[in-house]
């Protein structure tokens, strides 16, 4: 079944991926979709809140399953297909070009514009599902977002795409998804990799700063590896090292190394 043929359509939620998770566990079938107009307590990775309000953002989750019954393909690409998906969904309905920010988000003019939020169940006799939730800023005004985000988030209004409505890029999104879920399910993971390599808001040589559970240290990016993995040449370190994960990474500052 195409990813959002079946579309379930909420007022309020709590969190889509929640209520995705809970149709997924009683059975719903691939490609199901939990689309809503708010989140009470929307979440992103890390723990972190997803600021929700009414009206003004595309707040919906997807049910994937693996072919076949089987597992889930390559559920640790699923972020990376998914911001792929969502990148091509804005550019289609809006005319805006974002780029991709290494494993979660999407950014304008480094300014956060959505976020993906990826969560498994592995195992059991149809494979386990994975579900991937979708947080876009569409009709966000100026003083629509907290004090704390106005100056690291904006929305698709704020880039000039006014009009755009959110039903226009969920439907895109559902397509293009789709087709990048698709391309994970017939092996091909190197195409997702290296697609979301040529969008990366932090290109090959581009200088940064990465925050990790070990602490925060400069290097240069060097690309992602075969397995989507970030990697980083350390400075003053001998080697690359390629991460899992982070918990922050942003473009090194003139002087920053």
């Amino acid at each position: 079944m195409p990813v959002g043929s079946a579309v379930h359509r909420l007022k309020s939620v709590t969190s889509t991926n929640d209520a995705a998770r809970g149709l997924a566990l009683a059975g719903a079938a691939h490609g199901t979709a939990v689309v809503a107009d708010e989140q009470t307590r929307g979440r992103g990775t890390k723990g972190r809140e997803w600021h929700s309000p009414a009206g003004l953002g595309l707040y919906a989750s997807f049910i994937l399953r693996g072919p076949a019954n089987g597992p889930v393909p390559w559920p640790h690409l699923l972020p990376l297909a998914a911001g792929l998906a969502a990148a091509d969904a804005v550019l289609a309905a809006a005319g805006v070009a974002v780029r991709l920010k290494w494993p979660n988000d999407l950014v304008l003019e480094e300014k956060k514009i959505g976020g993906i939020l990826s969560e498994g169940v592995s195992g059991g006799a149809d494979g386990g599902f994975a579900v991937v939730g979708v947080g876009l800023n569409v009709g966000h005004g100026p003083d629509d977002f907290p004090d704390a985000l106005k100056g690291s988030s904006t929305s698709l209004r704020l880039a000039g795409a006014r009009g755009v409505s959110v039903e226009a890029v969920f439907g895109e999104l559902c397509r293009s998804l789709d087709c990048w879920y698709n391309a994970l399910a017939r092996g091909e993971r190197g195409l997702v990799v290296k697609a979301f390599e040529s969008r990366t808001a932090f290109p090959a040589g581009e200088p940064v700063r990465v925050t990790t559970a070990g602490g925060t240290w400069s290097g240069v990016c060097r690309g992602l590896d075969a397995d989507g993995r970030l990697v980083v040449e350390r400075a003053g370190a001998s080697g690359r090292v390629a991460l899992d994960a982070v918990l922050g990474i942003e473009r090194a500052r003139q002087g920053g190394l």
